[in-house]
């Protein structure tokens, strides 16, 4: 069988070269199926209504919180919002270290986001609790939300029951046709049973596809606060 393509690097054996393509005609299967459920996913139909136009706090690192509603997350001219709940819960004193890596990465790539679609950041955490977390962390470009007084993360998956020390992360997608706001799709492999973690995220966090390219791979490693 001929390579899949004429390049080599300095040394590789033939063995090596023939594994390599063995693993690349994976990689372009993978590509493919990455393809093929990104197409199933825009021919989705609307969701559901929202119930309420939720009142969330946004935080602002240099002032106040301000009151904004959901609906206010729409900037003129874009209809979808992507929403990632991090678990912050408001009797914690610190939140969960992996949601802190993912939304630390958010806040790099947001100017080139909103470029084409909304996205925010909420947690259940006080106001002030999330003002002190986006100083620490350097959060200044990420739209950040308080949901403490409302019930979005109950209604939207990231609280299971009425208990609001129980957070866990998902990141939900709304649209916007007129007036109307729909929920559109969420990263429901957080529910479904099955063997190990979810990895329902990791789609959006590329900290763990860079281990998946070493020998060491993921490992039992997690992310931390500080280093």
């Amino acid at each position: 069988m001929s390579n899949l393509h004429e390049l080599h690097f300095p040394n590789e054996s033939a063995e090596y070269r023939a594994h390599r393509d063995e693993l690349l005609r994976a990689e372009m299967d993978l590509r493919r199926q990455l393809e093929t459920v990104a197409a199933l996913r825009r021919t989705l139909p609307l969701g559901g209504k929202i119930p309420r136009d939720y009142i969330f706090d946004r935080i602002d690192p240099n002032g106040g919180a301000l009151p904004v509603p959901l609906s206010d997350l729409f900037a003129p001219g874009k209809a979808s919002l992507l929403l990632y709940s991090f678990m912050f819960a408001p009797e914690w004193d610190t939140p969960c270290p992996a949601c802190t890596s993912i939304t630390d990465g958010f806040n790099s790539i947001y100017r080139h986001v909103r470029d084409r679609v909304n996205f925010a950041v909420v947690a259940k955490a006080q106001p002030g609790k999330l003002k002190k977390l986006a100083q620490q962390r350097e959060w200044s470009q990420l739209p950040l939300f308080s949901s403490y007084a409302n019930s979005y993360n109950k209604d939207y998956h990231a609280q299971p029951g009425d208990n609001q020390s129980d957070q866990q992360p998902i990141l939900n997608v709304f649209v916007k046709r007129g007036t109307d706001i729909h929920h559109f799709w969420a990263t429901e492999l957080l529910f479904v049973p099955g063997d190990g973690h979810p990895r329902h995220c990791d789609l959006v966090w590329p900290l763990w596809n860079l281990f998946d390219m070493t020998p060491e791979g993921r490992g039992d490693w997690g992310p931390k606060l500080a280093y």
